[in-house]
């Protein structure tokens, strides 16, 4: 799951900035459960794929580890 979110952030699908779907969308689109969603947003925020801001989603960071991305 978090391999592929890196993906689509990698490939430019998910542009820096851009709000990540939220975790129930993520659950229907792979058929995971809600734990498993949290663990991968939680890896991806650890190495620094993503940002959190509380009460209001999920973030692709503005500045992307190892300066991969889309452009």
């Amino acid at each position: 799951m978090a391999d592929h979110l890196r993906e689509r952030i990698e490939s430019g699908e998910l542009a820096p900035g851009e709000k990540l779907p939220s975790t129930a969308q993520l659950k229907e689109e792979h058929g995971v459960s809600q734990t498993v969603v949290r663990q991968a947003i939680f890896l991806l925020q650890m190495q620094g794929w993503v940002e959190g801001v509380h009460g209001v989603g999920v973030f692709v960071a503005e500045e992307l580890p190892q300066g991969q991305g889309g452009s």
